[in-house]
Order: structure tokens, then sequence, then C-alpha cells
């Protein structure tokens, strides 16, 4: 008998299921069926490979009942295990899902139950019902010998040479006394009929096949019902909640293809890892050739799951020609499209669909915002679908649509801001002038986002622009206070002057238009690389080449206003206090560029404001 011991993950995923999961324990049949169903896949798809394969008649899978020695037992004529395959298979865990099945247990509860076919350990959930498990399988490769894998849950496993004549795997289960229920073969029934309905291969019971096993992508979408759908979802996803969007396609020129995707109401856990697998599956002539057909979408929808079947996709084609062929190219470029679309209709559909966009676009909004950037062909769609707060609307999310409908009069843009700093973005001095104007401002707060207005220039024949960029169109001259010209007039020779002062920290100094209630503020030149972009890119160890900003002063402003009169008195030693609007304008972005020198100046002030006194 050859012993070994679980890897660190497993045990903790053994503890887990065993100890914290148990309000729907009846997804361990589910997973088990699931896992004999992509064991039969791939046999057949080996089978077209080799011509040596142990070849099995009528393959299927069946599952039986005995209730005087308390076990199940869940057979398949799949391509079966050798003793190599059971020990990475059954004794680690390849891609541990291990920490966030964890975190997702102490987010949800008991509910994580249902979650445990996305965290790739489907296999444990036998653990759930059962003290021992069994499994003996073998290969299908020719010389393979049959091998016995068991385990009580605990520390390990034993592995030793078995007896099996034909292909395939045997799992038996010795239930626990509390899983008794289980030995009910009517319940058994029960249990493949409402998660395994889909599964492409017959599951039998005592000779009589269980499951409907029609394809659902190769019916007409007027027969299948929301009910049928929503059981084909969380068959293939491992997902429990309901889909958020469902499309079913049937084309027929110049191509031939059928597809069931869809999009999901929550974000899976895995999404951004780097090794995260699409849950998008390829089948010709519903021959499974790949469980993870990455080519199929471009990348920004990688949250998107389900069935794409073509008779017109090479059988024998590998990962990496695939992407290269004009057919997948033509199949990824419509699907985009019809996914694109139907997220569209949702967010015009009155029964609740834009809240229903908003929920999901705080979910994997970032995600569409990458298509913006890398997809030209898909940017219309993808702009129309852009979703923010912004300056009047409270926190809630508005479209470019809105944006441009909510124009003012004497508005002629839409304008953004740019900044990581979501909890002060909407407080920056640089959106003041736009509150008073009541020019409605989008708060972008996503580095991505960056990138987003690299790409859009317009929207419907608008202008987009930053409202940290450039110079904010003055207000008329007439339609200034008299109090408003004269402090405009007194401080353009401050600006002046503190232009040749700052010059080596600041392109220039000008009066702002952009400013109500603050003294300074610093923006960008137009066309210049912007402080958020500049701040980004540092944070990713980029080189950059930093631009000279324009710091620009409130003539209003009391501060500004004594400065002024000072300037034109020739008052001596100034130049601290001048200093000190470009140190408030570097605050107001939550940085000091010289902390020595600012803590100076404003000494320096306090002396001078206590000697007043």
């Amino acid at each position: 008998m050859d012993s070994h011991q679980f890897q660190a993950d497993v045990r903790q995923i053994l503890h887990l299921v065993t100890h914290s999961i148990y309000s729907d324990r009846e997804v361990f049949l589910r997973e088990l069926i699931s896992n004999a169903s992509d064991a039969l896949d791939a046999a057949r798809f080996e089978g077209l490979q080799r011509d040596d394969l142990l070849s099995v008649e009528d393959p299927g899978i069946r599952i039986s009942v005995d209730a005087e020695a308390g076990t199940i037992t869940i057979s398949d004529d799949g391509i079966g295990l050798t003793a190599e395959q059971a020990t990475e298979n059954l004794g680690t865990i390849a891609q541990s899902g291990t920490k966030a099945l964890a975190a997702a247990i102490k987010e949800r509860g008991e509910d994580a139950s249902s979650m445990i076919g996305q965290f790739g350990v489907g296999f444990y959930a036998s653990f759930m019902v059962a003290d021992k498990v069994v499994v003996t399988s073998r290969s299908g490769l020719p010389e393979a010998e049959a091998i016995e894998w068991t385990s009580d849950g605990g520390e390990g496993y034993t592995l030793v040479s078995a007896e099996r004549e034909t292909r395939g795997t045997d799992i038996v289960l010795h239930l626990r006394e509390d899983s008794a229920e289980f030995l009910d073969a009517d319940k058994i029934q029960e249990i493949i009929k409402k998660h395994s309905e889909f599964v492409s291969w017959p599951v039998s019971m005592d000779g009589e096949q269980v499951n409907e096993q029609a394809a659902l992508w190769t019916r007409d979408p007027r027969e299948v019902t929301e009910e049928e759908y929503s059981a084909f979802y969380k068959h293939i996803s491992g997902d429990w909640n309901e889909p958020l969007v469902t499309l079913h396609v049937r084309a027929e020129a110049p191509l031939q293809y059928q597809a069931i995707l869809f999009v999901p109401a929550r974000r899976p856990w895995e999404l951004d890892r780097l090794d995260f697998k699409v849950g998008l599956k390829l089948y010709q002539k519903r021959i499974k050739i790949l469980d993870h057909a990455d080519a199929l979408l471009p990348r920004f929808l990688r949250f998107v799951t389900g069935v794409v079947d073509s008779p017109d996709v090479d059988l024998n084609v590998s990962r990496e020609i695939l992407q290269q062929t004009a057919v997948v190219a033509t199949i990824k470029k419509q699907l985009t499209s019809r996914v694109l679309k139907k997220l569209r209709d949702l967010t015009r559909d009155e029964d609740g669909g834009a809240e229903k966009y908003n929920a999901f676009w705080g979910e994997m909004g970032h995600l569409l915002k990458e298509g913006i950037h890398e997809e030209e062909g898909s940017k219309k769609l993808l702009t129309g679908l852009l979703r923010y707060p912004t300056t009047a609307s409270g926190g809630d999310l508005r479209s470019l649509v809105e944006l441009k409908e909510s124009m003012v009069e004497g508005q002629d843009t839409i304008w953004y801001l740019t900044d990581v700093d979501k909890d002060r973005i909407a407080s920056k001095p640089v959106l003041e002038g736009f509150k008073q104007r009541d020019w409605e401002v989008m708060l972008m707060t996503d580095p991505v986002d960056e990138w987003v207005v690299m790409s859009i220039k317009d929207f419907e024949e608008v202008p987009l622009k930053s409202a940290a960029h450039g110079e904010l169109p003055e207000t008329d001259e007439e339609d200034l206070s008299e109090d408003e010209q004269k402090a405009r007039t007194e401080a353009t020779p401050l600006a002046t002057w503190m232009g040749e002062m700052l010059s080596g920290d600041v392109e220039e100094v000008r009066l702002s238009s952009r400013l109500t209630d603050s003294p300074s503020v610093l923006v960008n030149k137009e066309g210049a690389m912007g402080a958020n972009m500049e701040n980004i890119l540092k944070a990713a160890n980029q080189q950059v080449m930093q631009d000279k900003r324009v710091l620009e002063i409130n003539p209003e402003h009391p501060m500004v206003r004594t400065l002024a009169r000072l300037n034109s008195d020739g008052s001596p030693g100034l130049e601290p206090f001048a200093r000190l609007l470009l140190d408030h304008a570097q605050i107001a972005e939550g940085r000091v560029a010289d902390p020595a020198g600012f803590a100076g100046r404003l000494q320096a002030l306090m002396e001078k404001a206590a000697s007043s006194m």
C-alpha cells in the first residue's frame, strides 16, 4: 500500500467543505457528474487523435445507490486516470482557490456551498457527505494499469494497483450518518434533474436515462424557457446566481455556428488573476474542442461564459492556431457585437434594466473600459455603455447620453476629471468654476480611465475635455461686476511677477476663471500629460518626463488681493508669501514638493500675523 500526504491546500479545502459548508450539500453530485462529463469529453476528443485509445460502446455516466452498504457509486467511461494523474489531480490543487473559497465562506456563510465548483475543487465536495471515498480508475491509454485511490478526508490518501477491465472511473462514496437522505434513489434522480439536466452525456440509474441530454444550444430559442437557460448557466459556470444577460445565437451565413452566452450578474472571484481562464467552451458538432476558448471573445469580455458550436471550426486545431483562423475571427467579431448590443438593450429596459446594468458596471465596468482602448471596432458600442458619477449626480452613475442632454446654455463641451483619489475628487478646487456655471463634470477615478479619454475625443460631435487641462473660458467682461473687474486688473501685475519668480517651478502663472473659493490651483497645459497620469506611471515604476504645470490664482481671494496690493506698493519680502499660493495648490492635490520650505514659509506667515495682532 502506497500512502501519501495531502498538500496543505487540500487539507484546508477538506476542512472547509466538511466543517463550514452545509446549506446545500447536494451540490456534491453535481460536481462529480460534471467531472465525469469532462472525462468523457476528453476521451472522445483523444479518440479522434489516436487509434489505440481503449474504446467503450455507448459511453455514459451511471449512478447507483446501495442503501444496505450506505454507498453511492458514480461511474463513467471517460479518459480515466493513471497513477501519476491520480496523484496530481486528487492529491494536489494545481490552481488553488483555497483562500478565495475561505473568503467567500466568510462573506456569504453557508451560501458559499453553491460556489464550490467555481474554485476548481469540485471533487472534494464528496467529503461534504462521505467519510470515505474510493476512486477506481483505468486510463484509456492502452498500457495503463488500473489504480485505486482511497481517503477518509483526513491527512492523506492511499494509492494501490486495482482491477478494472474498461477505461473510466468509479467513485464510491461511503456516506456519513447525517447524509442518509442521499441513499434514496428518488432523491438522487431529483438532484440529477435539478442540477445536471443538460450534461451532454447520458446519466443513468437502474438502466434508465435520467437527464434530457439534448444540447440546449441546438434548440430553437423560442422553445427554450428561462428556467432551462438558468439551469444550463448554473451547470456550466458553477455560479448559483441568475445570469444578468442570456444570448442565444443561431447563425447560418456566411458561416454556421450556434452559441449560448451568459453575462454573470456578480463578479467571478478569480477574474483579475493573470492565470484566469475564460469560461467559454468551443464545440465542433457537439464535440468539445476547448474548455477555455479565449480566442472567441476579446479579453475585455472575459467574464462571459457559455458554449459556441460550429461545424466550420477545424476539429484538430490547437489553441494557438485557433486564434489566427478566419472562421474564429468572424465568430469573435459577431459575438462581441451581439454581447455589447445585449448590454445596451439592458440599459434601455424600463423594467429595472438601468439599475441592473449600473450594478453590473460596478462589478465589471473596468473590464469594458479596457476595450475602449484595445478594440477600435467596438469603441462606439462601448462608449455608449460607459457610466460615471458626476459633480451633479450625488454619486449616481450617468451615461454620456445623459451628460450631453443635461448641457446648459453656453456649454459646448462634455467635461471630465481624472483622479485616483476617489474620496476627494469631487471637492477638488479645479471644479469650483464648473459648479458655479452648472457645468456637470464626469468624475473618473479608475486608472484605466486615462486610457479611455485618450481614445474618446468626442461623443456625438460634442468634444470631451479635461477640467484640469488648458484654460477655462473667461466670463464676458460685461457680465463681471465692477469689483470683479477691479480685482482682475489689480492682480494682473502680481501674476506677471509670480510667473517670473516661479519660472523654475511652473510653466506660467495666470488669473483663474476656474476658482471661486480657493486662492490657487495647479492645472495642466493643453495637450500635456496630466498629473494623474504621471502619478499612475510613476506608481508602475515607469520613467516619466514631467511637464511643468500652470499655476492659476484667484484674483478675488483675500490672500491674492492682499498680495496684489502689497506688490503694487513695492513692499519687500513678498516671495515667501507668494510661494504659499503654490504650496496651497500642491496641498490641494495631496502633495507638497518642498515640505521644509513650506514649513518655513508658514512659520514666517504666522509670526507676521502674530506681530500685527
